[in-house]
């Protein structure tokens, strides 16, 4: 038996490629003074991220 229940590995998988995403937009911008343009990407990465978590806890 799979330990992931079916139709929750894509949702788990969108979740790690957003958090990945949000990752490598932070490491690009260490040591940097963010600006507007800046939080407003991050926020939308942020939002992608909880929706796929949110998917993925409500699949489970």
């Amino acid at each position: 038996m799979s330990p992931t229940p079916p139709g929750c590995a894509g949702t788990s998988l969108r979740a790690a490629e957003a958090n990945e995403a949000i990752r490598q937009f932070v490491r690009a911008r260490r040591g940097h003074v963010w600006t507007a343009e800046d939080r407003s990407r991050y926020r939308q990465l942020l939002e992608t991220w909880l929706v796929a978590v949110h998917g993925s806890v409500s699949g489970a």
